[in-house]
């Protein structure tokens, strides 16, 4: 069993995470601010993502599907690394990519209100590269309507 203590630079509490198998995670990322590597725990993790897409509307998170007690798939989920940011997808499309063979189209609602638009290129990644629609529109509710 793997338990790792560390104090996180952005809450300042000290951090006790046990991990039963002693594979995966750690309980913290690591930043680098300037020269130095600092310990930051995933609940700050997730405040830090939601500041960074605020500021700038723009990040990169995980396209996952969701599945559901019984193991058969829901609906699909966009998250940050360590699972603490969650966002339901309202819509989704999948199409093909002249590259990378497919692509996933996503949209959700955003921390700050705001429409997001995702996409994931190829099956063999789960990176989704979002980015804040510049007005609310409803763009995925129009979408759903049509099809």
């Amino acid at each position: 069993m793997g338990e790792h203590r560390f104090v996180c630079a952005d809450c300042g509490e000290e951090k006790v995470y046990v991990n039963p198998h002693d594979c995966g995670g750690t309980g913290y990322g690591i930043v680098k601010e300037g020269h130095i590597e600092k310990k930051v725990c995933y609940t700050c993790c997730a405040k830090r993502d939601i500041a960074n897409m605020t500021a700038t509307g723009r990040v990169v998170l995980y396209l996952s599907a969701e599945t559901g007690v019984t193991g058969v798939w829901r609906n699909w989920v966009v998250t940050n690394w360590p699972g603490t940011l969650r966002f339901l997808v309202e819509y989704s499309r999948k199409g093909s990519h002249n590259i990378a063979g497919s692509r996933h189209d996503v949209w959700f609602n955003g921390p700050d209100g705001s429409e997001w638009h995702g996409v994931c290129y190829g099956e063999n990644t789960q990176l989704c590269r979002c980015r804040r629609l510049k007005r609310r529109h409803g763009m995925y509710r129009l979408l759903a309507k049509c099809a």
